[in-house]
């Protein structure tokens, strides 16, 4: 994702869009985890951005647990995502599926959040889906709601950091690295996105644990009861 989303959506470091505040319980609330969709990348001094795979898997290891021990401490019931052991770690329409909502999640950023870029056929209202065939999800593993989560966390190089510090000298802003990501809650009965969390900030650390903690509880951040 381009930095330069971070300018787009603006400064504010969380904002919700959402359909519902509180679930509806009737019984055991089971919500799906889906794989996380995470990329750590360098920042070059030319403004490249270059995935690094040893940072983004420690990402991934930290990010998981979190989200079970935020969800743990509301009293929901996080349903594991397990593939069909014929079809290696994830099926292809389940692969699908998680790059759907990395599109559907984007153009959200864009169209719902940033001024003036808003859609005349949504007329002002948070109406997102990733369609039905979510579905699949639901009866494949008995779960109400799916959470998707999309990173993508960069960091600045030496030659990077030092272009900034000049450029300032001059009065020229060049930016650094970003967190720029969202979570979504969707029914997976209906596939529609029900919660929607944006998280734009240049502060933020998923190389190591307690940073990775924070910047899940801002993920989390208003979830619903």
């Amino acid at each position: 994702m381009p930095v330069f989303l971070l300018l787009i959506v603006g400064a504010c470091e969380t904002v919700q869009q959402a359909q519902i505040t509180e679930f509806k319980r009737s019984g055991e609330l089971r919500i799906l985890l889906m794989p996380p969709d995470v990329e750590l990348a360098t920042l070059t001094a030319g403004g490249v951005l270059e995935p690094n795979a040893e940072w983004t898997k420690a990402a991934l290891g930290y990010i998981t647990p979190s989200i079970r021990e935020e969800m743990r401490s509301a009293n929901i019931k996080i349903v594991e995502f397990s593939p069909p052991a014929e079809r290696g770690p994830i099926s292809e329409d389940e692969l699908q599926i998680v790059k759907v909502h990395g599109v559907v999640g984007q153009s959200i950023l864009v169209h719902q959040f940033a001024q003036n870029l808003s859609l005349p056929s949504k007329k002002g209202t948070f109406d997102w889906s990733l369609g039905p065939k979510v579905r699949m999800l639901r009866n494949r593993l008995n779960a109400d709601y799916a959470l998707f989560v999309f990173m993508r966390d960069s960091y600045a190089t030496a030659g990077r950091a030092a272009l900034i510090f000049f450029g300032a000298m001059f009065g020229v802003g060049i930016p650094g690295g970003a967190q720029i990501g969202f979570t979504s809650l969707v029914d997976l009965r209906t596939g529609n996105i029900v919660w929607f969390n944006r998280l734009a900030r240049a502060a933020g650390d998923l190389r190591t644990a307690e940073p990775a903690r924070e910047t899940v509880k801002a993920l989390l951040t208003n979830f619903p009861k």
